[in-house]
């Protein structure tokens, strides 16, 4: 017995050693990863927090891109300002005492079509995927503005599942609208606020019942009714409504900026105007551990190696699509014009990766048959690397989008970036890597424009389809405002600038 006993006391006490040695090499493993990864620089990670922008309140492993991604991304220049740091701590106690889950929730919930007076501090932004995930992404951060400047707590319809591609971004609650929420079932263009003011059955200047609720449609396609959300006399009705559903594929955020009683406040947030997107973007889009898998590998493998790291981003818009020699060639117009590519004769004494991402694989083959085939006489080197060709966009397919938001994010850690003109894919990407990309222009008869890109005047998105010029105040201050110009590759849309740039 006594021998039992022993044995079994020496097999516990094996067991725990081989475990605590077991814990102890996946940690050394870990530091190892660590000190090896490609910006890693032997000091702390005193910027894991970028600037203030993040919560220190969440479980690393949990979504290792929150606090890794400073590893893989040179420091912004861009610090965020102490009054958005601040404000984004207020938002996520907002969001703490109202979002799902809590008492406040429960009885706003249960108000909706009752009483609004009733409704207390908690009031809601709901908002709805579209086609397209670079379309989500610039809407979706659009939506956080305005309910950062009206004290909305923002939450996604489940309607698309967004949880495989992004972490939760507030601490102790959850972004996400309970699958049982019972407006979305009720929606229909009656409820519509561009519908309503049509059909008078709401008015900016009324002192009746206000709605419960409302739903705004911010498509592309949108109608003039629809477009008075951006005026003053308009916000002032809509503030008061406890629940709003937003449907929206723009990146709207310029004309918040043209409606005076944002501006203020928009000012003391963003000192730096063209940095809205780059610091939501990257304060709200954590990818998860799935898709930071894609990105890190895929940078450790092919990028990390680099002096010099250019992404080329190539999206097609014309019928047909697929490879295009017209586009090939405005490709390597503008990288060579613009000295992003060497010519093939006066290769210098570097090591260039170019990253292309694209729905088809010819436009990387070919680059790379050409820097393949005609080597410097150093032996220098462009290599260029395209992650994936799907052939055509799969929007709401799982592995597809991932991919999707993987190469956007790669694309966001290039030292240099070309765009398609017009694509949000390449929106996302140049104002997460608060990068001015050179845009290509949109090619017309199938010709290769002259010149073929243009350097953006910032890093901000642009809104294709704002309201326009006249109308309400929102609108006749475009060409008057310091900080809202005409985009570079779509002059009928409007982007934020700082004040300090020449357009």
């Amino acid at each position: 017995m006594k021998l039992r006993t022993l044995f079994v006391t020496c097999l516990l006490l094996w067991s725990l050693m081989l475990l605590s040695l077991f814990i102890i090499f996946n940690h050394r493993l870990l530091d190892a990863m660590t000190v090896n990864s490609p910006s890693y620089s032997g000091k702390p990670r005193e910027d894991k927090l970028l600037g203030g922008l993040l919560s220190e309140e969440f479980d690393e492993g949990s979504c290792l891109s929150r606090y890794q991604s400073s590893l893989y991304r040179k420091p912004s220049p861009y610090e965020p300002s102490e009054y958005l740091v601040s404000k984004l701590k207020s938002y996520e106690m907002l969001h703490k005492r109202c979002g799902p889950g809590t008492e406040a929730f429960k009885r706003a919930t249960e108000q909706l079509g009752h009483d609004t007076r009733s409704c207390g501090e908690c009031r809601y932004i709901v908002w709805v995927a579209v086609h397209g995930l670079g379309n989500r992404i610039v809407s979706l951060v659009s939506a956080f503005l305005y309910a950062l400047l009206t004290e909305r707590v923002l939450l996604l319809d489940q309607g698309t599942d967004m949880r495989h591609l992004f972490c939760e971004p507030f601490p102790g609650t959850s972004w996400l609208l309970p699958h049982d929420f019972p407006l979305m079932d009720q929606l229909d263009s009656s409820r519509c606020y561009g519908t309503m003011l049509k059909t008078d059955a709401i008015n900016s200047a009324t002192t009746g019942t206000i709605p419960s609720y409302l739903y705004l449609y911010l498509i592309h396609d949108y109608e003039d009714h629809d477009k008075m959300f951006f005026c003053e006399r308009d916000q002032n009705l809509i503030r008061q409504v406890p629940w709003l559903v937003s449907n929206s594929n723009q990146y709207f955020v310029p004309s918040l900026w043209l409606i005076p009683s944002f501006q203020t406040e928009l000012i003391k947030l963003f000192p730096q105007k063209d940095t809205v997107f780059h610091h939501l973007g990257r304060y709200l889009l954590h990818p998860t551990n799935q898709v930071w898998g894609l990105i890190t590998r895929f940078y450790n493998a092919y990028l990390s190696r680099a002096d010099e790291t250019l992404g080329v981003q190539v999206r097609v818009f014309s019928n047909p699509d697929g490879y295009l020699e017209h586009v090939m060639n405005q490709i390597l117009s503008c990288t060579q014009r613009e000295k992003l590519l060497p010519e093939l004769t006066t290769l210098e004494s570097q090591l260039k990766a170019v990253l292309v991402t694209s729905l088809y694989p010819e436009y990387s083959e070919k680059l790379r048959a050409m820097y393949w085939e005609s080597p410097s006489s150093t032996g220098d080197m462009v290599q260029v690397y395209q992650p994936s060709q799907e052939m055509f966009q799969q929007t709401d397919e799982k592995l597809h989008d991932q991919k999707a938001l993987a190469e956007m994010y790669l694309l966001s850690l290039t030292d240099k970036l070309v765009t398609s003109g017009l694509s949000t894919f390449g929106y996302v990407a140049q104002g997460l890597g608060g990068l001015k990309a050179w845009i290509l222009y949109r090619p017309t008869n199938h010709t290769t424009p002259d010149p073929p890109c243009v350097r953006a005047v910032s890093m901000e998105p642009c809104f294709h389809r704002p309201p326009p010029i006249n109308g309400c105040q929102a609108k006749t201050t475009v060409n008057s405002t310091r900080f809202v110009r005409r985009c570079e590759e779509w002059t009928t849309g409007i982007k934020l600038v700082d004040s300090t740039d020449v357009f």
